[in-house]
């Protein structure tokens, strides 16, 4: 039976663009991300669309990252080091919520890629059996593994709020 897909869609999208935001920290992008991966799972009929489509996109953000790094070292080798301008100081709500994305960034960058992906996609609404087929883990180990994630996410936490020098 092939895939219903505008489905797939409403029921995904949502949690799609909130995973890919906390991979990307740019809400325009996640969502040009998600449709993408949508439109390259069209051409598939799996038997996890979900999961499926969730895959794609890690595999773009992943994608993306190198293209990125790439294109900074060219940079960097053709300008040096580039200055950015300084910015006019934002209204204080505004910087107390970079400051807390900042510090969230920062713990989420302390954690192991098993930890953080399985974090990000339990946040973005994927079930333990999906969890457990996108990360290779067994799906009865998911709950103790996001237990663990969710601890040490916390520890990491409190350490960027105290200006700990990151682990490692």
């Amino acid at each position: 039976m092939p895939t219903d897909w505008a489905a797939v869609y409403r029921e995904t999208f949502p949690d799609l663009v909130r995973y890919l935001y906390r991979k990307v920290w740019d809400a325009d992008r996640a969502r040009d991300l998600a449709q993408e991966s949508f439109a390259r799972s069209l051409a598939h009929d799996p038997d996890q669309p979900r999961t499926w489509v969730f895959t794609v996109a890690a595999n773009l953000v992943r994608d993306e990252a190198r293209t990125a790094v790439r294109r900074k070292r060219h940079l960097t080798l053709l300008k040096g080091e580039a200055e950015t301008a300084p910015r006019p100081p934002d209204p204080h709500g505004e910087l107390e919520a970079r400051e807390r994305e900042a510090a969230v960034r920062s713990a989420l960058d302390r954690l192991s890629e098993r930890d953080r992906e399985v974090l990000l996609l339990w946040q973005s609404g994927l079930s333990y059996g999906e969890i457990a087929e996108r990360s290779g883990l067994a799906a009865g180990a998911i709950g103790t593994t996001l237990a663990r994630a969710r601890r040490r996410m916390v520890d990491a936490y409190r350490d960027v709020e105290r200006g700990d020098v990151a682990r490692g």
